[in-house]
Formats: structure tokens, C-alpha cells, sequence
């Protein structure tokens, strides 16, 4: 792979970052309250309340008047029969018996409410609203505006022509652009509701809704909203509606309740890669020919026959190729991802194999093996392993420090003061638990990455989250379609998890991982927050799509209670009261479905694999791929993106990418991104391992002494304004509070404005009249 390293351009800036002192305000959190304050009372404005309603019973078109404008805003549907209509100015209510559909609307101050009420018992469907605007404003990701003739987005919407809007919605809500002003449909929720999509002769839109006869809720409420065509009104708008209905949570709140999540201001988003306790650095391979015939290498060989998923064969190939003083760098990895492997097992003692345990390896298998702790386990095998190779290693205390705890102290000495760091799976903090301890002792949040999306009848030590100690669960706590039949799980394998059963199986599993007092302090939950969310029609336990929600925010609530700063895959805002930060919002998956990029391993466009020979940081997550142009409309391009999301929850939830798609991902959009970052106020994130630690250390560590003190000022506030300055959009501008905005000009031509002037492909950030200039070369 071509070498691709970015470096941040210091030297071009003109005014040094101590000039620009982004110092953190030393206000009260009494007088920074006060500034939220006055910045929500703004927000309760943008909401007109002088205007009007028709509706067509019959076909169920709704018009609304505006200051003397009159727009069509939902299109009429097939006429139906109509019962017990009751109207009135301000109010109206109709039966549709034939669909047993109840509708109810009425002019409330600043909407129009509207209600649609299922009389069935049975499952049943019914559309509405049917949309055809020139422009639609849809919160898929951050947030989007989609004009109706866009020839990528029409491609997109013929591909994908029912969105389940709970996935493909991080809120809840859609609007249209009238003419004149926009209209929002506001959704207590977006369970059970599907967009439906038709792109000839160009995009319009249907809602269709599902309703559950055993669920006992069978109305959806709407509320229409009408504001400016602004995205600004738009998403304050709906926030307001979101703090209402009870469900707006704001960081200093979630901090007052658990002071870790201090720790996430002005956090890089860290995975780290470290899936090895012994290390290439810790074998001493020239002894290695002369001990291949030792019982401990033969043993590991057996227990890789009996327990491993692919075997011994590649392993004892190494061996032979040691033996005969031939083992290389293919060798080497094989033979430290065996050893590393087995070190996991709890089968790995032996004891005509270690004759003489040491002390605390001893004083572990008195308590019995199989009454060990999953740390413990591994405190014994390491210890087993140390007191029979001999010299082949450095002391046990040594094993790993090198790749994991000392990239952590260049961190924090190379000025990365912040810092979230998420690890692919809590065994490797079990496994060295001496890197976990100096991650935290650094100040940074460490936590493993958790998923209780799938469960396997017999999953492999590799896929550990899949796995469960009460068996009864494959069979008594899966989701059962309608038909009858399981969903499927992650990637096809086992089955997908009812989360109102497992929560005893959540508690163990932590209690478990945490006994030995491990100092995790914060915990990443896969999916949570994605919207892949079911009713389960399981006889046993019937569960509805918000009791599912439910179960999912239970145990995110378990885990901040637990004093853990709690994140998910997705960011979907159902959970934005329980989550902290999220992973998916800024940039999602892109394009799942694509062969070049997922199968097709001799394409340019191909991601990766999960793979990782060298125990580093697989693939999938450090191979630099460009993204087909049709895809850059859907998902990069700054043109159609807008930061719906952050103008609702900028001091609520913190978002960054999702993990497969960090800062680095995309070739040639890492300095487009990086603006991106600030002008969304999107935390960096990037994949770690020794290695890409020192090839990219320069440029993460000088971003993050702006990155870090800019964001924990941009948190203070809410996002006050968000701009386009170019008729092209891409010149734009996001504003936090009165003293600090980003302008980012994506265009190929410099800007100027108020006598500052931002040069093409560049961020100018704007604090209390300071300047900085955020650029990166490369």
C-alpha cells in the first residue's frame, strides 16, 4: 500500500496557537448555564404560529397558508370513504372504516397536530404523508439537503426504495421546502415506519406505518411545524419538540451525574490495535530454532488441533520452517498469533506439561481453574508460558509494553492531552491490564467494545460477544419473525438478541470482565444506537419496537451508572439521553452493499478485511480507498451535506464517524474531512498501532492542540448558526455561541469575507477575534 501520511501545514500559520489561545472560559457553570439559556430562547422562535389548515378528508391532502402564501403540502392520496367527520376552524377528525383508520388534526399555537389511530387488533399499514417538493431535508446521517432531480441521490433512492426510518433517520423528523417557507413533520418516534421512495419522474416520498396488533400504542402522532427555509429553524425547531417530549439531556447534566464524562471534551476518538501480549520486539528469535521440539510448542500445536478455529496446520509449518532456520516474517506472525491465541484458553494448563508453576501461577490453580475470573484465567496462562521458555522473552512484566502502555505515555508527552480509546474487545484489557491501568493514569477514557446484537448456539473464543454462559438464551431470548421463523444474525451467523431478555446475561458478562477491578472507565455498545430495532413475536415474549428501544437504553443506563462514559455504533437520537458520544453519525457506513468494495479484493474501492497478520490494526480499518464519485454526493460531499444533527445536540451528544471510516479512511479527503471536523465540531478519529502511531504522529499530535481546546469551547454552546456563503455551498460557516465560528472553504478559490480572507481548501477558525487556519498537506 502507497504510503499516505498527512501533515499538519504549522508552519503556513500566521498567527501562532498560543496567540490564539482557545483558553477554556473561566465562567461559573452558573453564568455558562446562563449563556445556554439565552441561547434556547432563541431557539423557541423560529416556529411560526400564524398560519392556516385545509385538509381533504378523502384523500388526505393537507395545504397550509402562510402570510397570504398557499402551498400544497402533502399530495392527495386515493380517495377513500369517509365516516363521522366532525369539523371545526381549528379543528377536524375523521374515520377511514374501510382501513379502520382514525385521523385526527387541530391547530395547536406553533403546529399542527395531527393524529392517526389504528382501531384494528390486527397488523396493519397505512400511508402518509405522500411528498413531492422540489427539495427535501432528511436527517440520514448528520444531516442532508436533497434536491428532487439530484442524479446521484435519485440513483441512491432507486437502490434503496424503502428506508426503515428508525436506521435511516438519526431523528425524527423530515421536511419539505415550499416556496416560500419549509414544512417539518415532526414524529414522537419513528418506530414501525418506513420511507417509501419513487424516483420517476423525479424523488418523491410516502410514509408508510406499521402497526403492531399485540402492541398496545396504536397512534403515530405528527406534528407539523412551519419555519423558514432555514436549516437553522428546521433543526432548532425540532429541538425544541425533542425537550418537550422530555428527551433533550445535555452534557453538564449527564457530567453532574457522572463526573468521567469530563473526559470526553476535547477527546480524539482512539481505536487501538493491540491484540498481542507478546510481541515480534519480545521473542529473541535467534534461541527460537533450538527450543521448536520443547513440549510447551508441541502442546501449542495440540491445543490449536483440538480448540482453534483454523487448526494447527499454518503452525506447525512455522515450527518446521524455525527448525531448519528459516522462519521469516510470515513465520514470526504465525507463531506469535498462536501463542498469543492459546494464551486465551481456559484448556491451556497442563500440568505434565508446567511441572513447576510459580508462586502466583500456583496460588491461581489452587482455586480451580474453572472457578477463575477471564483475567485471572489469563494472568495464569501468561505466568505458565513466562516460567517455561525461559530467556526466550524479557521479564513477564515486560510482555506487550513496548506496542501498548509507551504509545500511550508518547501520547499524552506528544500533546495529546485528550483522548477516548476504544479497544476491539475487552480481552485484550484482561489480557494486559497494565496498558488499560496507564491509559487511564494518562487521563484518557479506555473501554472495550461490547455487542449484544448476535448470539451464536456455539461461538469460537474469536467472536466472544456472541457467546453466553446461560445456553437457554439461543433458544428462549431470539427474535421471532411473524412467519415464524429467527432473525438472522450479524453477517447470517446465529440469531439476533431480544434485549427486554438478556439483561441478567448484560450484568454477568460486566460484573465478570470487571471483578479484578480492571480500570476501564468508559464502554463502547455496538449498534445500540443504530436503529436496527425489532418486534419480536416470540409467543413467550411478545416485544414491540419501543420495548426493544427500551431494553437497549436499560442497559446503556447500567453501564453509565457503573461510572462508564457510554457510546454506540449508529447515534440514532432515540438513546441521546443515555449516550455520550456515537460513532456513525458524521460519516456511516458507505455503501454496505458494493461488491468492489466489500468482495471484490482486486478492486481499488476495496475496503479490506477483518483480518490482521501482524496482530496491528486489520485492513478493513487502515487501508487508504478512495469512494466511487457516484457515492461522494450520498456521503461526502459538503454541497448536500448540512450539520442537522449538531444544531440539535452539539451540547448533548458528541458524534465522530463511524469506526470503519475514520479521519484517514478516504484518500484525498483528509484535509476536506479535517475541515469538515471543525465545522461540525466532529471529533478526529483515527486507527492506532505502534506503527501508525510514529508514521502519523506529527499530524495527530499538533491537530490535537487545536482540535482539543476548540471543542471544549464549541461544547459550552449550542450551535448557534450555520451558513452557506457561496451560491456553489462550499463556502459555509457554523457559529457556537457569539465568539467562536469555523468558515470552511471546500472551493478552489480563495474567499473573503469581513476582511478576513480563507484560502482555497482551507478552515479559518474565529475565537474572540483570534485566528487560526486549520489546513493539511498531503
Amino acid at each position: 500500500m502507497k504510503k499516505f501520511t498527512i501533515y499538519l501545514s504549522l508552519a503556513t500559520i500566521a498567527l501562532s496557537l498560543s496567540a490564539c489561545s482557545f483558553t477554556q472560559t473561566k465562567a461559573t457553570s452558573k453564568s455558562e448555564g446562563l449563556i445556554a439559556s439565552k441561547e434556547m430562547e432563541k431557539n423557541k422562535t423560529y416556529a411560526k404560529t400564524d398560519f392556516s389548515f385545509e385538509v381533504d378528508p378523502q384523500t388526505f391532502a393537507v395545504s397550509i397558508n402562510e402570510n397570504g402564501e398557499k402551498a400544497q403540502i402533502t399530495q392527495p392520496q386515493e380517495s377513500k370513504e369517509v365516516t363521522d367527520l366532525k369539523q371545526s376552524k381549528e379543528e377536524v377528525s375523521w374515520t377511514y372504516p374501510t382501513e379502520q383508520i382514525n385521523v385526527h388534526l387541530k391547530k395547536e399555537n406553533n403546529h399542527l397536530a395531527v393524529s392517526i389511530t389504528s382501531l384494528s387488533d390486527e397488523d396493519t399499514t397505512f400511508a402518509w404523508p405522500k411528498l413531492d417538493a422540489k427539495n427535501y431535508i432528511l436527517p440520514i446521517a448528520e444531516g442532508k439537503t436533497i434536491p428532487n432531480d439530484q442524479k446521484e441521490w435519485l440513483a441512491y433512492f432507486k437502490q434503496n426504495e424503502e428506508l426503515a426510518m428508525s436506521e435511516a433517520f438519526s431523528m425524527s423528523f423530515f421536511t419539505t421546502n415550499q416556496k416560500t417557507f419549509a414544512t417539518t413533520f415532526v414524529m414522537d418516534n419513528t418506530f414501525n415506519s418506513d420511507m417509501l421512495t419513487n424516483t420517476e419522474p423525479h424523488l418523491t416520498l410516502e410514509a408508510n406505518h406499521n402497526f403492531i396488533g399485540f402492541d398496545k400504542n396504536k397512534t403515530l402522532n405528527y406534528r407539523l411545524y412551519v419555519t423558514d427555509n432555514d436549516p437553522v429553524a428546521i433543526a432548532k425547531t425540532y429541538q425544541m419538540d425533542r425537550i418537550n417530549l422530555d428527551e433533550f439531556k445535555t452534557l453538564d447534566e449527564k457530567e453532574k451525574e457522572n463526573p468521567e464524562i469530563k473526559k470526553m471534551r476535547g477527546a480524539l476518538q482512539v481505536y487501538y490495535w493491540n491484540s498481542r501480549i507478546l510481541t515480534t520486539e519480545d521473542i529473541k528469535w535467534g534461541k527460537l530454532p533450538q527450543m521448536v521440539d520443547e513440549p510447551i510448542f508441541q502442546w501449542i500445536g495440540e491445543l490449536l488441533a483440538q480448540y482453534g478455529e483454523d487448526g494447527s496446520e499454518e503452525y506447525l509449518k512455522a515450527m518446521e520452517a524455525f527448525r531448519n532456520n528459516e522462519g521469516y516474517k510470515f513465520e514470526k506472525n504465525t507463531f506469535l498469533t498462536s501463542i498469543n491465541y492459546v494464551l486465551l484458553y481456559p484448556q491451556f494448563y497442563n500440568k505434565d506439561i508446567f511441572k513447576n508453576p510459580d508462586a502466583q501461577a500456583q496460588k491461581l490453580i489452587d482455586k480451580g481453574i474453572d472457578k477463575l475470573s477471564e483475567q485471572d484465567l489469563y494472568t495464569l496462562n501468561k505466568h505458565l508460558l513466562a516460567g517455561i521458555i525461559g530467556d526466550l522473552t524479557p521479564p513477564l512484566e515486560q510482555w506487550g509494553q513496548a506496542s501498548s502502555s509507551d504509545v500511550f505515555k508518547d501520547m499524552k508527552k506528544s500533546g495529546v492531552e485528550n483522548a477516548w480509546i476504544g479497544l476491539p474487545n475487552w480481552a485484550n484489557g484482561l489480557m494486559n491490564p497494565e496498558m488499560v491501568k496507564t491509559a487511564a493514569d494518562e487521563g484518557y477514557l479506555i473501554g472495550p467494545y461490547d455487542s449484544y446484537q448476535s448470539i451464536q448456539e456455539n461461538a469460537s473464543i474469536d467472536w466472544n460477544t456472541a457467546s453466553f454462559p446461560n445456553k437457554d438464551l439461543y433458544e428462549n431470548a431470539t427474535v421471532t419473525k411473524k412467519n415464524g421463523q429467527k432473525v438472522a444474525g450479524f453477517l447470517g451467523k446465529g440469531r439476533k438478541l431480544n434485549p427486554t431478555q438478556i439483561f441478567p446475561d448484560v450484568e454477568e458478562r460486566f460484573t465478570g470482565i470487571m471483578q479484578n477491578k480492571i480500570p476501564f472507565n468508559s464502554w463502547f455498545l455496538d449498534t445500540d444506537a443504530a436503529g436496527e430495532i425489532y418486534n419480536d413475536y416470540s409467543p413467550e415474549h411478545l416485544t414491540t419496537q419501543s420495548e426493544d428501544v427500551a431494553g437497549r437504553l436499560k442497559r446503556m443506563n447500567y453501564f453509565d451508572k457503573n461510572g462508564l462514559v457510554v457510546g454506540s455504533e449508529g447515534g440514532n437520537d432515540f438513546a441521546s439521553k443515555d449516550m455520550v458520544f456515537a460513532h456513525g453519525i458524521e460519516t456511516p457506513v458507505i455503501m454496505w452493499s458494493d461488491p468492489d468494495m466489500r468482495e471484490n479484493k482486486e478492486s481499488e474501492y476495496y475496503v479490506g478485511s477483518y483480518a490482521a497478520l501482524d496482530g496491528g490494526i486489520p485492513s478493513k480499518y487502515k487501508k487508504v480507498v478512495p469512494i466511487k464519485e457516484e457515492y461522494k454526493a450520498i456521503y461526502t460531499d459538503p454541497a448536500y451535506s448540512l450539520p442537522l444533527y449538531k444544531l440539535v445536540y452539539n451540547r448533548s451528544v458528541i458524534t465522530s464517524h463511524q469506526w470503519e471510516w475514520d479521519s484517514y479512511k478516504i484518500k484525498g479527503q483528509t484535509n476536506e474531512r479535517r475541515m469538515k471536523e471543525y465545522l461540525y465540531n466532529t471529533p478526529p478519529m483515527m486507527h492506532i498501532d505502534k506503527a501508525s502511531w510514529e508514521e502519523r504522529k506529527q499530524d495527530i499530535s499538533e491537530n490535537a492542540k487545536i482540535w482539543s481546546p476548540f471543542q471544549k469551547e464549541a461544547l459550552q454552546h449550542e450551535m448557534t448558526d450555520f451558513k452557506v456563503l457561496t451560491e456553489d455551498r462550499l463556502v459555509q460557516k457554523t457559529e457556537f455561541g457569539d465568539k467562536l465560528s469555523v468558515i470552511a472553504n471546500f472551493s478552489g478559490s480563495d474567499y473573503e469575507v469581513d476582511g478576513a480572507k480563507v484560502a482555497s481548501h482551507t478552515a479559518l477558525i474565529v475565537n474572540d477575534g483570534k485566528e487560526t487556519i486549520v489546513k493539511t498537506e498531503g
